[in-house]
């Protein structure tokens, strides 16, 4: 199956509970939905957020994978929760 390569820059989600404030949009793209062109939020920035939703710190979430304690948000710490959008 092929990869499909019309959004590679920008991504949707729709989101309900955990603190999250309602109604509201954060981020934009251009015309044809495929640059970022506000408020960018890379993938493990995602991540963090619906961790720290459901109470859980990202920092310490690990789980065991080929002897490894792995971290879905990966190695490094560039991360960030987005607290905006929580009310």
């Amino acid at each position: 199956m092929a990869r499909s390569r019309l959004h590679p820059h920008a991504f949707t989600i729709w989101m309900a509970g955990g603190g999250i404030k309602g109604g509201q949009t954060y981020g934009a793209t251009d015309d044809f939905g495929y640059h970022i062109t506000q408020d960018p939020m890379h993938v493990h920035d995602l991540q963090a957020t619906i961790l720290a939703a459901m109470g859980i710190d990202a920092q310490k979430f690990s789980y065991p994978f080929q002897g490894l304690n792995q971290r879905l948000i990966g190695p490094q710490d560039g991360w960030r929760v987005h607290g905006r959008l929580f009310s």
